[in-house]
C-alpha cells in the first residue's frame, strides 16, 4: 500500500496547484441540446440543412466531451492541466498490467505508474442517451435536404467516426465488448453519411468480430441474437466488397452461422459450410479457415467429407496451375488428412514456383519433419516389434528426417535471422549426428541456436 500511495502522490505532483476536480457541466450541455432540439421542431427551420447540421454537431460535441482530452500515450500531467484533479484514485489493472485508476465524474482513466501515460479509459455515463445515433440521423437528414452541403457535413461526420472508433477501442480494452462492437458499427454509419468520407470496411469487420466474441460468452436466446447481429454486420461488409487481407471475415461469419444452429440446424449448418468453402476458395492459404473446415467436418456428422477440400483445390488448380496460394493450401489440406507424401509434394511445387523465398523452402522441410514424426510415432506404438527390426525401421526414418535438411538450410540461407529454421536444423542435426557430416552441421547450427537464446 505504501508503494501505491507514493505513486499516487507522484501523479498528483503534476497537477496544476490551483486546479480543482472539474466536472462536465451536464445541465449546460443539456440546455444546448434542448436548444437545437427546439430548432428542428420548428416547421420553418427544419427544412434547412443548416438546422440539421447544427443539431448533429451539438450532439457530437456532447458525445465527445467526456473523453475529449483522452488518448493513449497522453501524459497524465496534460490530462490534469486540461481536466483537473480526479475525484479519487485507486489501484487497478488494464489487460493484466498494474495501473493507477483516476476517477473522474464521467470516466475512469488508467495510467501506467511507470510512465505516467494514459493507457486506456472506461466511460461510466453519457450526457444523454443515443447521442451518436441522433447525430448520424441529423447529418443524414441534412444531406438529404441539400446534397451541396456535403463539404460541411463530411468533416463533422469524420470527427464523430474517429471518436467512435477510438471509443470502441477503449471499451474493448476494458472488456465491454458488446458496446465496443456497436461503436465500430456506428463509426461506419457516420462515414457512410456522405460519399466523400469513404466508409472504412475495417470498422464493420471490427464490429462483427467483437460481436461474435461477445456472443460466445452468452447462452440461449441472448447468444442467438448476438450471433445474428454479427452475421448481419459481416454480410453488410461483404456486400460492399470488403474482405480483410487474410480473409478471416469468412471464419468469423462461419461462427455466426454455426452459433445459430439451434434455431434452425439444417439451414445454419449449410450456411456455415458454404461460408468456409467460399472463404478457402478465395483465401486458400488461410490456415484458420482450413482448420475451421476440418473441425466442422469432424464435429458434425453428414456435413461432408474432408476429402471434398481436395476436390475443391484440385479444380481450382486446373484453372490456375501456377497459383502459389492454392498449392500452399493443398499442402495444408493433405497434412490435415495425414497424407504426408502429397503434402510434401505440394510444398515442393511451391518451391518450384518461388525458389528463392523463405516460406516454401521452410515449409517443405517442416512437413518432411512432420512426415518423419508420424512414422516415428507409429513405430513407437508397435510394442510387438523386435529390437533389430525397430533399429532397422528407425534408420529408415532417419533418412526421411535427413531429407528435410537441404530445404531448411536453403530457408536459413535466404533468411539467416529466422530462429525457427535454426532451431529445426539444430535438433535434426543432433538426432542425425552419427551420419556422415552431420556432427559438423550440428556444431554450426547449435552455435547459431545459442546465439538466438
Amino acid at each position: 500500500m505504501k508503494k501505491f500511495l507514493f505513486i499516487a502522490a507522484a501523479l498528483l505532483m503534476f497537477a496544476v496547484p490551483a486546479a480543482n476536480a472539474q466536472k462536465v457541466n451536464t445541465a449546460n450541455e443539456l440546455k444546448k441540446l434542448e436548444k437545437v432540439d427546439v430548432a428542428i421542431a420548428d416547421a420553418k427551420k427544419n427544412v434547412k440543412a443548416a438546422t440539421w447540421i447544427a443539431h448533429g454537431k451539438a450532439y457530437i460535441d456532447a458525445y465527445i466531451l467526456p473523453t475529449k482530452e483522452l488518448g493513449r500515450g497522453v501524459p497524465v500531467q496534460v490530462l490534469q492541466m486540461n481536466v483537473g484533479q480526479p475525484e479519487g484514485m485507486v489501484e487497478g489493472q488494464l489487460m493484466g498490467a498494474p495501473m493507477v485508476v483516476l476517477n473522474y465524474e464521467y470516466v475512469d482513466v488508467y495510467v501506467d505508474p511507470a510512465t505516467y501515460m494514459i493507457e486506456g479509459w472506461n466511460q461510466k455515463k453519457s450526457i444523454k442517451e443515443n447521442l451518436a445515433e441522433t447525430a448520424i440521423a441529423s447529418l443524414a437528414k441534412a444531406y438529404e435536404l441539400d446534397a451541396k452541403s456535403e463539404s460541411k457535413i463530411a468533416p463533422i461526420a469524420m470527427t464523430l467516426a474517429n471518436a467512435l472508433s477510438m471509443q470502441g477501442d477503449a471499451l474493448n480494452t476494458v472488456g465491454r465488448t458488446e458496446e465496443a462492437a456497436k461503436c465500430f458499427a456506428l463509426a461506419y454509419d457516420a462515414q457512410s453519411i456522405v460519399p466523400s468520407t469513404k466508409a472504412d470496411g475495417n470498422n464493420l469487420y471490427n464490429a462483427g468480430m467483437l460481436m461474435t466474441i461477445y456472443a460466445t460468452s452468452l447462452t440461449g436466446d441472448a447468444a442467438l441474437a448476438a450471433y445474428k447481429a454479427a452475421e448481419e454486420i459481416f454480410t453488410k461488409a461483404l456486400a460492399t466488397g470488403y474482405a480483410d487481407e487474410a480473409g478471416n471475415i469468412y471464419y468469423y461469419l462461419f461462427h455466426c452461422y454455426y452459433g445459430q444452429k439451434e434455431a434452425d440446424r439444417e439451414f445454419y449448418l449449410v450456411k456455415a459450410k458454404e461460408t468456409l468453402l467460399n472463404g478457402i476458395k478465395l483465401f486458400p492459404k488461410n490456415n484458420t479457415i482450413l482448420d475451421g473446415l476440418m473441425q466442422f467436418y469432424t464435429a458434425e456428422e453428414g456435413v461432408g467429407d474432408p476429402a471434398e477440400l481436395i476436390t475443391l483445390v484440385e479444380k481450382s488448380l486446373k484453372e490456375d496451375p501456377t497459383n502459389y496460394d492454392l498449392w500452399f493450401g493443398r499442402g495444408r489440406v493433405f497434412n490435415a488428412l495425414k497424407n504426408y507424401d502429397e503434402c510434401v509434394a505440394s510444398f515442393k511445387k511451391c518451391v518450384e514456383l518461388r525458389p528463392n523465398e523463405f516460406e516454401p523452402n521452410f515449409y517443405t522441410g517442416y512437413f518432411i519433419v512432420e512426415k518423419a514424426n508420424a512414422l516415428l510415432e507409429a513405430l513407437n506404438s508397435n510394442s510387438g516389434i523386435s529390437y533389430e527390426a525397430y533399429e532397422a525401421e528407425n534408420a529408415k526414418i532417419n533418412l526421411v528426417y535427413a531429407e528435410a535438411i537441404p530445404w531448411l538450410e536453403k530457408a536459413h540461407e535466404i533468411n539467416p535471422a529466422d530462429a525457427g529454421a535454426v532451431d529445426f536444423l539444430n535438433k535434426l542435426c543432433f538426432r542425425l549426428r552419427d551420419m556422415e557430416g552431420m556432427m559438423d552441421k550440428y556444431n554450426k547450427y547449435h552455435e547459431l541456436y545459442l546465439q538466438n537464446q
